[in-house]
Protein backbone atom coordinates (compact mmCIF):
# COMPACT_ATOMS: atom_id res chain seq x y z
CA UNK A 1 0.00 0.00 0.00
CA UNK A 2 1.72 3.49 -1.08
CA UNK A 3 1.06 7.22 0.46
CA UNK A 4 -2.33 8.35 0.00
CA UNK A 5 -3.83 5.00 -0.29
CA UNK A 6 -6.80 3.98 1.70
CA UNK A 7 -7.78 0.40 1.66
CA UNK A 8 -10.69 -0.53 0.53
CA UNK A 9 -12.85 -4.08 1.73
CA UNK A 10 -13.88 -6.03 4.02
CA UNK A 11 -12.36 -6.63 7.66
CA UNK A 12 -10.95 -9.75 8.35
CA UNK A 13 -12.30 -12.44 10.86
CA UNK A 14 -9.68 -11.16 13.51
CA UNK A 15 -10.18 -7.53 13.46
CA UNK A 16 -14.35 -8.29 13.56
CA UNK A 17 -13.87 -10.49 16.52
CA UNK A 18 -11.85 -7.69 17.93
CA UNK A 19 -14.72 -5.30 17.69
CA UNK A 20 -17.09 -7.58 18.87
CA UNK A 21 -14.79 -8.19 22.11
CA UNK A 22 -14.26 -4.87 22.45
CA UNK A 23 -18.25 -3.69 21.90
CA UNK A 24 -19.27 -6.28 24.63
CA UNK A 25 -16.59 -4.89 26.84
CA UNK A 26 -17.81 -1.32 26.34
CA UNK A 27 -21.21 -1.39 26.21
CA UNK A 28 -20.63 -3.88 29.93
CA UNK A 29 -18.38 -1.50 31.37
CA UNK A 30 -15.57 -3.79 31.77
CA UNK A 31 -11.70 -4.03 31.16
CA UNK A 32 -9.80 -6.60 29.98
CA UNK A 33 -8.72 -9.02 32.86
CA UNK A 34 -12.20 -9.09 34.10
CA UNK A 35 -13.23 -9.77 30.57
CA UNK A 36 -11.09 -12.77 30.39
CA UNK A 37 -12.30 -13.73 34.30
CA UNK A 38 -15.81 -13.83 33.19
CA UNK A 39 -14.97 -15.65 29.65
CA UNK A 40 -12.90 -17.78 31.50
CA UNK A 41 -15.63 -19.01 33.90
CA UNK A 42 -18.15 -19.33 30.73
CA UNK A 43 -15.88 -21.97 29.63
CA UNK A 44 -16.15 -24.14 32.55
CA UNK A 45 -19.55 -23.90 32.38
CA UNK A 46 -21.73 -26.68 30.77
CA UNK A 47 -23.40 -25.59 27.27
CA UNK A 48 -22.30 -22.69 24.64
CA UNK A 49 -19.67 -20.75 25.93
CA UNK A 50 -21.36 -17.57 23.74
CA UNK A 51 -24.20 -17.59 24.93
CA UNK A 52 -22.77 -18.21 28.60
CA UNK A 53 -20.75 -15.35 28.45
CA UNK A 54 -23.41 -13.19 27.79
CA UNK A 55 -25.54 -14.44 30.42
CA UNK A 56 -22.55 -14.20 32.93
CA UNK A 57 -22.57 -10.02 31.66
CA UNK A 58 -26.06 -9.63 32.33
CA UNK A 59 -26.29 -11.41 35.66
CA UNK A 60 -23.77 -8.43 36.80
CA UNK A 61 -25.40 -6.84 39.76
CA UNK A 62 -24.24 -2.83 37.88
CA UNK A 63 -26.09 -4.11 34.73
CA UNK A 64 -29.29 -5.67 36.35
CA UNK A 65 -29.99 -2.57 38.70
CA UNK A 66 -29.60 -0.89 35.06
CA UNK A 67 -31.80 -3.06 33.31
CA UNK A 68 -34.70 -2.79 36.18
CA UNK A 69 -34.40 0.51 36.18
CA UNK A 70 -32.73 1.99 38.97
CA UNK A 71 -30.00 3.93 36.94
CA UNK A 72 -29.96 5.48 33.62
CA UNK A 73 -26.92 3.94 32.93
CA UNK A 74 -24.42 1.31 33.76
CA UNK A 75 -22.15 3.33 34.72
CA UNK A 76 -24.44 4.88 36.99
CA UNK A 77 -25.60 1.74 38.15
CA UNK A 78 -21.77 1.17 39.50
CA UNK A 79 -21.22 4.59 41.03
CA UNK A 80 -24.44 3.88 42.62
CA UNK A 81 -23.68 -0.09 43.89
CA UNK A 82 -20.03 1.17 44.92
CA UNK A 83 -21.67 4.07 47.15
CA UNK A 84 -23.83 1.03 49.18
CA UNK A 85 -27.63 1.95 47.70
CA UNK A 86 -28.46 -1.55 46.95
CA UNK A 87 -29.22 -4.62 49.00
CA UNK A 88 -29.54 -8.56 47.32
CA UNK A 89 -31.20 -10.22 49.73
CA UNK A 90 -31.62 -7.92 52.93
CA UNK A 91 -27.69 -7.87 52.95
CA UNK A 92 -25.47 -4.75 51.65
CA UNK A 93 -23.85 -5.49 48.49
CA UNK A 94 -21.37 -2.89 47.15
CA UNK A 95 -19.27 -5.02 44.35
CA UNK A 96 -20.88 -4.25 40.84
CA UNK A 97 -18.92 -7.32 39.68
CA UNK A 98 -21.70 -9.39 41.93
CA UNK A 99 -23.46 -12.19 40.16
CA UNK A 100 -27.45 -12.26 40.62
CA UNK A 101 -29.29 -15.79 40.66
CA UNK A 102 -32.68 -16.55 40.18
CA UNK A 103 -34.63 -15.64 43.31
CA UNK A 104 -32.62 -12.65 44.53
CA UNK A 105 -34.45 -9.76 45.55
CA UNK A 106 -32.45 -6.26 44.62
CA UNK A 107 -33.61 -3.50 46.37
CA UNK A 108 -32.71 0.55 47.42
CA UNK A 109 -31.87 1.08 50.66
CA UNK A 110 -34.77 3.06 52.44
CA UNK A 111 -32.41 6.09 52.94
CA UNK A 112 -31.53 6.01 49.25
CA UNK A 113 -35.14 5.73 47.85
CA UNK A 114 -35.33 9.76 47.50
CA UNK A 115 -32.13 10.47 45.77
CA UNK A 116 -32.15 12.16 42.37
CA UNK A 117 -30.43 9.57 40.23
CA UNK A 118 -32.46 6.37 41.60
CA UNK A 119 -36.02 8.51 41.45
CA UNK A 120 -35.30 10.15 37.75
CA UNK A 121 -34.26 6.27 36.65
CA UNK A 122 -37.48 4.89 38.02
CA UNK A 123 -39.69 7.82 36.42
CA UNK A 124 -38.06 6.80 33.31
CA UNK A 125 -38.19 3.32 33.50
CA UNK A 126 -41.55 2.74 31.79
CA UNK A 127 -39.97 3.79 28.29
CA UNK A 128 -37.82 1.93 28.53
CA UNK A 129 -38.96 -1.20 30.05
CA UNK A 130 -37.75 -4.25 32.17
CA UNK A 131 -36.48 -7.72 30.51
CA UNK A 132 -39.05 -10.06 31.20
CA UNK A 133 -36.55 -12.29 33.26
CA UNK A 134 -36.61 -9.27 35.80
CA UNK A 135 -39.60 -8.13 37.95
CA UNK A 136 -39.66 -5.14 39.02
CA UNK A 137 -41.98 -3.47 42.39
CA UNK A 138 -41.63 -0.02 41.66
CA UNK A 139 -44.14 0.66 44.70
CA UNK A 140 -41.43 -0.72 47.45
CA UNK A 141 -38.47 0.37 45.25
CA UNK A 142 -37.01 -3.20 44.55
CA UNK A 143 -36.66 -6.10 41.91
CA UNK A 144 -36.44 -9.98 41.41
CA UNK A 145 -34.51 -11.71 39.25
CA UNK A 146 -37.63 -14.40 37.93
CA UNK A 147 -34.64 -16.37 35.82
CA UNK A 148 -31.87 -16.35 33.98
CA UNK A 149 -31.36 -14.79 30.23
CA UNK A 150 -31.65 -16.86 27.32
CA UNK A 151 -29.74 -15.36 24.17
CA UNK A 152 -33.26 -14.33 23.01
CA UNK A 153 -33.61 -11.93 26.11
CA UNK A 154 -30.31 -10.38 26.05
CA UNK A 155 -30.71 -7.29 23.74
CA UNK A 156 -26.95 -6.84 22.45
CA UNK A 157 -25.93 -6.75 19.12
CA UNK A 158 -22.93 -8.41 19.15
CA UNK A 159 -22.10 -12.29 17.57
CA UNK A 160 -20.52 -13.22 20.62
CA UNK A 161 -19.00 -16.99 18.88
CA UNK A 162 -16.61 -14.12 17.12
CA UNK A 163 -15.20 -13.65 20.68
CA UNK A 164 -15.14 -17.28 21.43
CA UNK A 165 -13.04 -17.89 18.82
CA UNK A 166 -10.72 -14.70 19.41
CA UNK A 167 -10.24 -16.25 22.77
CA UNK A 168 -10.02 -20.01 21.45
CA UNK A 169 -6.98 -19.11 19.42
Amino acid sequence: MHDGEVRRGTAGVSSRAAWAKQKLKRTYGILERQFRGIFSKAERQQGITGENLLRLLEQRLDNVVYRIGFAASRAEARQLINHAHFQVNGRKVNKPSFLVREGDVIEVKERSRAILPIASALEGVDGRGVPVWLDLDKANVKGTVRGLPTKEEIAVPVNEQLVVDLYSR
